[in-house]
C-alpha cells in the first residue's frame, strides 16, 4: 500500500490580539486540518495545501509569530491509521451536525404539511434551506480526504430532504391550481360564463 504523506505545520503566534489567533485556527480548520496539539496540525500533501500553508506562513510572520512547514509520513501503518482516524472523526462530526440540520428541515416540512400551510413564501424558504444543505454537504465532502463513516448517510439524508421539498412544492402548486391544464372552467355561479356569452 502506498505511504500517505502529510504536510505538518507548526506555528507560534503572540497571545494578543486573540482575534488573529482565532482567525488563523479557523482558516486551518476550514482547510480540513487536524490538530495534533496546540499550534501543530496536519493536512494531506497536495500542491493546493502546500501553497495555502506557505501563504499562512507569511501571515504568521506578519503577526509577529513563526511557522515551519514539513513533509512527513507515519512511522508505521498503525500510526498512519491513527492519523487517518483523526481526519475521519473530524469529518464525521461535521456530517453529524449536517444530519441534525436535515432533521430540522424534515420537522419543518412535517409541521407545515400538518397545518396545511402550502404557500409560495414557505416554499421559497424551504427551497433556500435545501440549497444551503446542498452547499454545506459539498463543503464537507471536499474536506473528507479519507472517507468519513457517515458520508453515505449524509448523502441519503440530503436526498430525503430534496424529495420532501419536491413533494411539498407539488402540494403548494395543487393548492393554487397551478398545475392544472387545461385550467378549470369558471363555475356558473360566478357569472363569468354569462358575461362571455354576451
Amino acid at each position: 500500500m502506498e505511504t500517505l504523506l502529510w504536510l505538518l505545520l507548526t506555528y507560534k503566534v503572540p497571545a494578543e490580539p486573540a482575534a488573529k489567533r482565532v482567525a488563523l485556527w479557523r482558516r486551518l480548520k476550514g482547510m480540513g486540518a487536524v490538530y495534533l496539539q496546540n499550534g501543530v496540525c496536519l493536512l494531506p500533501k497536495t500542491d493546493d495545501h502546500a501553497r495555502r500553508l506557505k501563504m499562512l506562513e507569511n501571515d504568521v510572520a506578519g503577526m509577529g509569530g513563526e511557522a515551519v512547514i514539513l513533509e512527513t509520513a507515519a512511522l508505521d501503518r498503525a500510526q498512519e491509521d491513527k492519523v487517518v482516524a483523526r481526519f475521519q472523526a473530524d469529518r464525521d462530526d461535521a456530517y453529524r451536525e449536517f444530519i441534525d440540520k436535515c432533521d430540522d428541515f424534515e420537522g419543518e416540512i412535517a409541521k407545515e404539511t400538518a397545518a396545511q400551510h402550502f404557500t409560495y413564501n414557505e416554499l421559497e424558504e424551504n427551497d433556500v434551506e435545501v440549497k444551503k444543505l446542498q452547499g454545506w454537504l459539498d463543503k464537507i465532502k471536499k474536506l473528507d480526504f479519507y472517507g468519513g463513516t457517515l458520508a453515505a448517510t449524509a448523502a441519503e439524508r440530503l436526498k430525503t430532504c430534496e424529495d420532501l421539498l419536491d413533494a411539498y412544492a407539488q402540494r403548494v402548486f395543487d393548492a393554487h391550481d397551478e398545475n392544472r391544464w387545461p385550467p378549470p372552467l369558471p363555475s356558473p355561479s360566478s357569472g363569468e360564463g354569462l358575461r362571455r356569452g354576451k
